[in-house]
C-alpha cells in the first residue's frame, strides 16, 4: 500500500510541477504586462499605469529604508488585521456595487443568449433560440434557474442579473475564507486580503453566466470537505456539512459539469491517505465516514434525479434532444488552432442533424489533427494550449465573439464612460487594466509557487488544479474564461501559500545579499 501512496504522490507531483511552471511561464511573459506599445492588442498603457509603478516602487523603497513606515504598515495591516481585512472586504463590496450600478453592458455570446431566453416565452419561440438549446443542452439548467428567479422575483433586466452574479461571487469568497477558518485559523487575515485583491479585479461580475455562477458551489463543498474532515468538529455539524456538499456538488454539475473535478481530487486524496493509515474496522472513526459517505451518496442520487426529472419535463423551451452536441466535438475543437472554440466546427454541429454523424464529424477531425501534428508536434501544442488556458490574468476578458452589444468605444465625459473605458475593447484605459490584473495574477501564482509545503490539504488543492488542467488541455480551452471555476481553488492555495512563501523570499534574499 505505501508503494501505491508514493507513487500516487509523486505522479501528482509530477504533473503539478510541470503545469504550473508553464503556467506561471506564461503569466510571466503574457502581453498583458507589456508597458507602453502594445503591437499585440494594438494599444497603449497610460499614465495611469505609470503612476502606480511609481506609488508602488515607492511603497516597497520606504518599507525597506524607513522604520516607522514599515511599523505603521505592520499596525494596521498585520497586528490589526481582523480589523481592517473586514473593513477592506466590505469597501471592496460597496466598489463592486457601485461598479455594476454604472456599467451593466448586455453581452453578444452566450451569456447575452441566456438571458434573453430567459427574461420573455415568446423568445424562446424563436427558431434559433429553440435551435442554440437543441445543441447546447448544458445551458439549459441555468436557464430554468434564471427563469425561476424572473418568476420569483419580477425582475428581469441584465443589470437585475449583475447584482445577482454579485451576490453569487461575493457568496463564493466569504465561502473560501470560513474553509480557511476551519484549516489554517491564522491565515484568516490573509484569507480577506488575498479575496479582497481577487475581487478588485474580477470582472465576470457583470457578466452573468456559468463561469461566475458555479463558484458559490464550488465554495460550499470544499467548505463541506473541511468541515468533515476536521477531527475536532461535532459529528452533528458533520452530517450537515454531508447534507450540503451533496446537494454542492450536484448544482455544480448542472451549473457547470466540470467544475466537479475537485470532488475526484477529493476522493483520491483521502484514497490515498487511508492506504498509509492502520483501519480498524469497528473504529467509531471509520464508521461515521461510512455514515458521512451514506449521506453524501443518498442525497447526490436523489437530487440528481430530482434536478434531472425537472429538466427533462420542463416545458418552457422546446427542444430536440437527439441534436445535442457530443463531448467529442469539445475534444476536437481543442487541438485546432490555439485549443479554443472553432467555427467552422460549430457550424457542423449545427448543420448535421444526428448525434451519430455529430460524432463521426469530430472523431474524424480529432484524429486527423492528431496525425497532422504527431506525437512532437501535439506536445508543443498542449504547452503552448497550457499557457493559452491559463496564463490570462483577465480570464479572457473580450476574447469571446461579440462579447458586449453595445458601442466598444465609451465616452469619457461621464462616470459610467469613464470606467467603460476600462473594461470595452477600444476603452482608453483598456490596457492600464489588462496590466493591473496581470501583475495580480502573476504575484497570486507566484505565491502559490513559492510557498509549497507538505499538507494534506494543499494536496488536494493541487491535486484539483491539475484535474482541471488536464480538462482544458484535452476539451475546449484556449482562453483563461474556464479557469475561473477553479479560482476558488486557487484562491484558497494563495491563502494558504502566503505565510511559507514570505518566509522563503526572506530566505532567498538574504542568501543573495551573503554572496
Amino acid at each position: 500500500m505505501k508503494i501505491i501512496y508514493d507513487l500516487g504522490y509523486k505522479t501528482i507531483n509530477i504533473f503539478w510541477r510541470i503545469l504550473f511552471a508553464l503556467t506561471l511561464y506564461f503569466a510571466w511573459t503574457s502581453p498583458n504586462i507589456i508597458l507602453g506599445d502594445n503591437s499585440t492588442f494594438g494599444t497603449s498603457t497610460t499614465w495611469l499605469t505609470t503612476y502606480a509603478i511609481i506609488a508602488a516602487i515607492i511603497l516597497v523603497t520606504s518599507l525597506v529604508l524607513f522604520q516607522k513606515v514599515k511599523n505603521f504598515f505592520y499596525f494596521i495591516f498585520i497586528k490589526n488585521q481582523y480589523i481592517t481585512a473586514p473593513l477592506l472586504f466590505i469597501i471592496i463590496i460597496i466598489l463592486q456595487i457601485l461598479f455594476v450600478y454604472y456599467v451593466h453592458p448586455v453581452s453578444g455570446f452566450d451569456a447575452g443568449m441566456l438571458h434573453y431566453a430567459a427574461v420573455n416565452h415568446k423568445h424562446v419561440l424563436e427558431p434559433n433560440v429553440a435551435a442554440y438549446y437543441s445543441l447546447n443542452q448544458n445551458n439549459l439548467p441555468i436557464t430554468l434557474l434564471m427563469r425561476w428567479i424572473i418568476v420569483q422575483t419580477g425582475h428581469s433586466s441584465w443589470m437585475f442579473f449583475d447584482y445577482t452574479t454579485l451576490v453569487l461571487v461575493d457568496i463564493s469568497a466569504i465561502l473560501n475564507i470560513l474553509s480557511i477558518a476551519i484549516v489554517k485559523r491564522k491565515s484568516l487575515g490573509i484569507a480577506i486580503y488575498v479575496h479582497c485583491a481577487w475581487l478588485l479585479f474580477f470582472l465576470s461580475i457583470i457578466m452573468p453566466y456559468t463561469d461566475a455562477w458555479v463558484l458559490p458551489s464550488v465554495s460550499l463543498y470544499i467548505l463541506c470537505y473541511c468541515i468533515m474532515a476536521k477531527k475536532s468538529i461535532h459529528f452533528t455539524f458533520k452530517v450537515i456539512a454531508a447534507v450540503l456538499f451533496g446537494l454542492a456538488i450536484i448544482l455544480a454539475y448542472f451549473i457547470k459539469p466540470s467544475a466537479i473535478i475537485p470532488v475526484i481530487a477529493i476522493v483520491i486524496i483521502e484514497i490515498l491517505s487511508l492506504m498509509i493509515r492502520k483501519i480498524n474496522f469497528f473504529n467509531i472513526h471509520l464508521i461515521q465516514i461510512i455514515l458521512l459517505l451514506t449521506v453524501i451518496g443518498g442525497v447526490s442520487l436523489t437530487t440528481y434525479k430530482i434536478t434531472s426529472d425537472a429538466i427533462k419535463e420542463q416545458k418552457y423551451i422546446k427542444i430536440q434532444s437527439w441534436r445535442s452536441i457530443p463531448a467529442i466535438h469539445f475534444m476536437s475543437m481543442g487541438v485546432y488552432g490555439t485549443g479554443g472554440y472553432n467555427a467552422k466546427q460549430a457550424l457542423e454541429m449545427a448543420v448535421l442533424q444526428t448525434k451519430k454523424q455529430k460524432t463521426e464529424y469530430s472523431k474524424k477531425m480529432l484524429f486527423k489533427r492528431l496525425k497532422q501534428l504527431g506525437a512532437f508536434g501535439y506536445l508543443k501544442f498542449i504547452i503552448k494550449k497550457q499557457g493559452n488556458n491559463t496564463a490570462d490574468g483577465t480570464f479572457g476578458w473580450l476574447q469571446e465573439g461579440h462579447f458586449f452589444r453595445e458601442n466598444q468605444k465609451p465616452t469619457t465625459k461621464t462616470i459610467s464612460g469613464k470606467l467603460k473605458n476600462f473594461i470595452f475593447l477600444y476603452g482608453r484605459n483598456i490596457a492600464d487594466f489588462r496590466f493591473m490584473a496581470q501583475t495580480w495574477w502573476i504575484f497570486t501564482l507566484s505565491i502559490i509557487a513559492l510557498g509549497y509545503e507538505k499538507w494534506k490539504f494543499r494536496d488536494f488543492l493541487k491535486l484539483s488544479l491539475v484535474g482541471g488542467f488536464l480538462f482544458l488541455l484535452l476539451f475546449e480551452g484556449g482562453r483563461s474564461r474556464y479557469i475561473i471555476q477553479y479560482l476558488p481553488i486557487i484562491l484558497l492555495l494563495a491563502t494558504i501559500s502566503f505565510t511559507p512563501a514570505i518566509a522563503r523570499t526572506k530566505k532567498i534574499i538574504a542568501w543573495a545579499r551573503k554572496d
